[in-house]
């Protein structure tokens, strides 16, 4: 398989299966390979072979349909084409794995979670034929993920194994077929009859497992016992000698200890909710006292057994009327308790409770407040995570506790937005519990962190926990119940809202195509689903909607919105425009009554904002709970959790456009690339880096990707990745030494030296080889053979060009930039004058933000070591060009021009140049000093007399360079300064020129240099001027150099090297080039294999 798709090795295939591949009308047989990363297709029939490779990042749309023209297919949508595959063996196995597969990579895009394998895993006890170690770990992943959400145990619980069997129900007298499912802490029942019962038996409540005696009536029983003196009582078990000893050997590695109370009998929770004197805490109390502190601060008469938040909720410190408890609305309360103490007896308390359609019966008509805090914990399951970690909540609010970060600073400037009307976040008290609960859980969380909404839902759950119990509940919703809600981008939300809107089509079809029209359930469901109906509903009428929540799911919050809609169906139909719509939503919502609340009203501040002269008629919260069961009662969890995949695709692929269009936005206005190109080359960045992902080090790449940055630095690619991009990017082709130019490309877009660059960088890049003039061109070519893109590895001098080039503003400066000294300084004067004056800092940072127009000349000059590099590349960068010869000898003359012009150069720097106080520091670094100007001489004539002529050399040719030398005497004392607009500069740009030094290369003709192959020590070998080339032998000259002028200036007088620099390429061509080749290039890739598995 991987040969055959150019996968590297550790690209794994999890399963394949035959099937047809519809091309056209025709399908083409063949055989469908699912990796971890990729969906391939192969087929070869009749002569002609067909070849697929998709990523699984690039899937919009999985389904699995029948029509007339493709019975039973698979369609498989990506943003540019629809595949469909049909006649599979077993389509649902092959679907479900394919499903599987698109949601780790779409987890791999949303929170760069890469898929790892299992090593946990158990041997399986009999071989298994043709299924993979990666099949089986999917097959288990996906049974553990429906296993904890239906009995909503923690993320880290894995299923062991399940069986069929018959639970004895006291309850009804009755045997009850299901299932029983063993874990490493658990022992869990689920009916076959949906609702009819389920039972969760955790492991460190087990006292005693002992099989009873069979008979006819119960065969196989197996009795279990816990530690609240209850007994549940299995039959029917096909291997239960096995059960027994699976569930002993949990047993023995089940803690003994008691963490907590293992019921703790609740007792707080029914204690005598009569207090009448209330804690007021003055408002400057300070900010992280600990309510125990702060109320022993002031004496205080407490009801007995009630302690401050560290025990207890917040709703019995601040309940201020106890007149409402003596009314009727008190006697209804008090038979809501009796009927829930009923069903604890019969039923049983605590996580060992049955659970049947009664338990939710009684949770839609309201829990009482004194057990809401209990039932939450044990229908959320926050109540298992509590028990087991002890003491973990204790210490995140030490460790967090006087640290400061962005989440911190989030957290504080909404701590007063959370309920301000309530008396409980009237006070220190209240909101120096909210404080640390949203603390401690984005230092648990740090990918969260702290959302928007997390504040308003905390609140509510402070007001009937303590604060451990509040925190555990907030790790269940953000971490299990609403999965993805409460991050940066709300990506569970918004696919709980395309469900919404899916069921809508459903339901209210009518009404769905004028919502979409007006476009209203984008806004309203988001603040529905963050908040669970508390920002937009009263208090006491929301509460009931989180108490039917932590028992059915998203499931209910679903269909009470339905519902909602339903009862509007007729008002919103005749809405003219959004705010119309959202007017009548608004108004219905804020009068949604509860008339059974024994705690006293609290004005609702949308309520507020919205009331008008003719306010509607109030809703029952009772009734539209009623009204939802009885219309939309038939939404099922497992219907749900397969439109959630559907919609996951669709949104995080939507998210990821949405990313991309932002990006290319950002960058094109400074790039000369269409928009076309920019989206296209930003896919091929994004998937070099997705590949760094799956095919290397997993920690590594996702550490690269910090989400907290703009979309524009989000991705990033090492070096080796850059080079694999630039090699089939590049319209600089330089064969061999094509990796050797895109290391020093890469380390001149490196600017901040970390080694990687994001998309902007990459670009800018491309950019400056695509467009621009030749000037723009030649000036990036330039800058590759300078520091810091060229490598001190490189070139032997290029540490000591590193050091002149590098500027030093406080100890060492080139002459040219005396000037810019001279302005820096007086700048520092202002700074110093007035440190504290902002508006100087304001100027400094617009001037850091402006774009600074980089010029020729600011580019420093090149040694010639650096100019040798730059022959090189040039000569690689012409090879199999069409007009090969035609560059070769274009090149050949220019560079022969340019190596005497910095002969020329050279002597001219080298007249006495006055110097200012800092001379002594100048000439440290400059070659061209007074003091170094004999012993460079010295040097030159040594080189000179030492190099070997060639043999080809003639008379002719020796008796030039005599000519040429008093030429440049004369020049050298009669140089006048004229000469300064000509084109072509011979000598430096702080000199003087003269016409005539002009007419001592006139003889070097077009044809008197020829170009050989490159060495180190050589560049051009002379054919004619033997002496001339014998001057730039092996020993490379330190004081030679030139400048970015002379070279331009030199290129302008040979059309070839204009006609080939100013050539138009089309990248959009090469980036399909890439797509084409990009499996076989990771496969044939030595270093890249080398370089990801390391």
């Amino acid at each position: 398989m991987r040969k055959q798709f150019g996968m590297p090795e550790v690209e794994k295939l999890v399963n394949y299966y035959s099937c047809s591949y519809w091309k056209g009308r025709v399908p083409r047989q063949g055989w469908l390979y699912l990796t971890v990363n990729h969906l391939c297709f192969y087929s070869f029939l009749l002569g002609k072979e067909v070849t697929l490779v998709i990523q699984w990042v690039d899937v919009t749309q999985l389904e699995k349909n029948a029509t007339l023209l493709f019975p039973e297919c698979i369609k498989v949508s990506t943003r540019d084409s629809e595949l469909y595959f049909s006649m599979f063996l077993n389509i649902n196995e092959t679907f479900k794995l394919m499903e599987q597969l698109a949601n780790i990579a779409m987890r791999q895009l949303l929170d760069n979670e890469s898929f790892l394998q299992d090593k946990s895993l158990p041997k399986p006890r009999k071989p298994l034929k043709n299924i993979s170690a990666l099949k089986r770990d999917l097959d288990a992943r996906a049974k553990n993920e429906c296993y904890r959400a239906t009995f909503r145990l923690p993320k880290d619980e894995c299923l062991d194994g399940h069986t069929d069997c018959t639970l004895w129900t006291p309850f009804n007298k009755m045997h009850i077929p299901g299932q029983m499912f063993v874990s490493n802490n658990y022992i869990c029942f689920a009916s076959k009859a949906e609702e009819a019962c389920h039972l969760i038996i955790p492991l460190r409540e087990v006292t005693i497992v002992e099989k009873a005696d069979s008979s006819s009536v119960l065969p196989s029983p197996l009795s279990i016992s816990t530690k609240s003196k209850m007994t549940f009582f299995f039959a029917n078990l096909k291997d239960r000698d096995f059960l027994v000893q699976r569930i002993s050997d949990f047993l023995q590695r089940t803690p003994s200890k008691k963490p907590l109370s293992s019921d703790r009998e609740w007792k707080w929770n029914l204690g005598d909710p009569g207090c009448e004197e209330v804690p007021e805490l003055p408002s400057s109390s300070p900010l992280a006292v600990s309510p125990t502190s702060a109320l022993n601060n002031r004496p205080v008469n407490f009801c007995a057994g009630e302690v401050p938040t560290a025990s207890q909720g917040l709703l019995k410190l601040f309940r201020r009327n106890s007149e409402e408890l003596l009314g009727p609305k008190g006697a209804k309360e008090k038979m809501k308790e009796e009927s829930w103490n009923i069903h604890f007896f019969e039923y049983g308390r605590g996580m060992c409770m049955y659970r049947t359609t009664k338990t939710r019966e009684l949770v839609q008509k309201g829990i009482p407040e004194n057990l809401r805090g209990e039932l939450w914990l044990l229908f959320s399951g926050a109540w298992n995570e509590m028990v087991t970690h002890p003491g973990y909540y204790a210490d995140l609010v030490e460790k967090s506790m006087g640290k400061y970060n962005l989440a911190t600073e989030e957290i504080e400037r909404d701590l007063h937005r959370s309920m301000p009307e309530h008396p409980a976040f009237q006070n220190e008290l209240g909101i120096a519990a909210l404080r640390r609960v949203l603390t401690a859980y984005a230092f648990r969380n740090p990918t969260i962190g702290y959302c928007q909404a997390m504040n308003i839902v905390t609140s509510v759950l402070l007001l009937y926990c303590n604060e451990e119990e509040a925190f555990w509940l907030l790790v269940a919703l953000c971490e299990r119940m609403l999965p993805d809600y409460y991050n940066t981008r709300v990506v569970g939300a918004l696919v709980d809202q395309g469900i919404f809107e899916e069921l809508t089509r459903e339901y209210l079809p009518q009404l769905s195509e004028k919502m979409q029209e007006l476009g209203v359930i984008s806004t309203i469901s988001l603040s529905w689903f963050l908040t669970l109906f508390l920002s937009v509903m009263p208090f006491e009428s929301a509460v009931v909607i989180v108490d039917c929540f932590f028992y059915e799911g998203i499931k209910f919050i679903l269909q009470v919105s339905l519902a909602i809609l339903d009862a509007n169906v007729e008002k919103l139909l005749q809405c003219c425009d959004e705010g119309e719509a959202m007017t009548i939503l608004g108004r219905y919502l804020d009068n949604v009554v509860n008339r059974q609340s024994v705690s006293p009203p609290i004005p609702h501040l949308h309520a507020l904002l919205t009331s008008g002269d003719d306010p509607p008629l109030e809703i029952d919260i009772f009734d539209l709970i009623k009204t939802s069961y009885e219309k939309f009662s038939n939404l099922k969890a497992d219907d749900i959790e397969q439109m959630r995949f559907k919609q996951r695709l669709k949104v995080i692929q939507s998210l990821e456009d949405t990313a991309k269009k932002s990006v290319v936005r950002a960058v094109s206005g400074d790039i000369g690339f269409s928009i076309e190109e920019l989206e296209e080359l930003y896919v091929v960045f994004k998937a070099k880096y997705l590949m760094s992902c799956y095919w290397g080090n997993n920690r590594a790449a996702a550490a690269r990707r910090d989400q907290s940055l703009p979309y524009l630095e989000q991705y990033r690619i090492d070096m080796e990745q850059f080079k694999e991009l630039f090699i089939t990017l590049t319209p600089w082709s330089c064969g061999a030494h094509t990796p050797v130019l895109a290391g020093r490309l890469f380390r001149l877009l490196d600017e901040n030296r970390d080694s990687l660059i994001n998309f902007k960088e990459f670009v800018t890049g491309m950019s400056g080889m695509y467009h621009g003039d030749l000037t723009d061109k030649l000036k990036v070519l330039y800058k590759l053979h300078l520091p810091p893109a060229l490598n001190p590895e490189e070139t032997e001098s290029a540490l000591e060009a590193t050091s002149y080039f590098t500027e030093d503003v406080t100890t060492e400066e080139t002459q040219e930039e005396k000037g810019r000294r001279n302005d820096s300084g007086q700048e520092k004067e202002e700074k110093g004058t007035s440190p504290q004056d902002y508006r100087y800092y304001l100027r400094m940072w617009a001037k850091e933000k402006e774009s600074k127009k980089e010029t020729i000349k600011d580019l420093p000059k090149m040694s010639q070591e650096q100019f040798i590099e730059l022959c090189k590349t040039l000569y690689n960068m012409f090879s199999e060009d069409p007009v090969e010869q035609e560059l070769y000898h274009a090149i050949a003359t220019v560079a022969s021009l340019l190596l005497r012009i910095g002969e020329v150069g050279k002597k001219f720097s080298n007249r006495p140049i006055r110097k200012s106080e800092d001379c002594k520091t100048n000439s440290s670094q400059d070659p061209v000093s007074e003091e170094e100007s004999p012993t460079s001489e010295q040097s030159q004539n040594s080189t000179v007399e030492q190099q070997p002529r060639a043999d080809h050399e003639d008379k002719t040719c020796r008796d030039v360079q005599p000519e040429k030398t008093e030429q440049e005497n004369q020049t050298l004392g009669d140089g006048s300064g004229e000469g300064q607009g000509s084109p072509l500069q011979l000598l430096s740009d702080d000199e003087t020129k003269d016409d005539m030094s002009m007419s001592s290369y006139s003889m070097v003709s077009t044809g008197s240099l020829q170009c050989e192959d490159i060495a180190d020590d050589t560049v051009l070998v002379g054919c004619e001027g033997g002496s001339s080339a014998a001057r730039y032998g092996s020993t490379i000259d330190t004081d030679w150099s030139i400048s970015f002028e002379q070279i331009l200036a030199s290129m302008l007088t040979e059309t070839a090297l204009v006609n080939y620099f100013e050539k138009k390429v089309n990248i959009l061509q090469k980036i399909k080039d890439q797509k084409k080749v990009e499996r076989q290039f990771s496969s044939s890739s030595d270093y890249e294999l080398s370089s990801v598995s390391g």
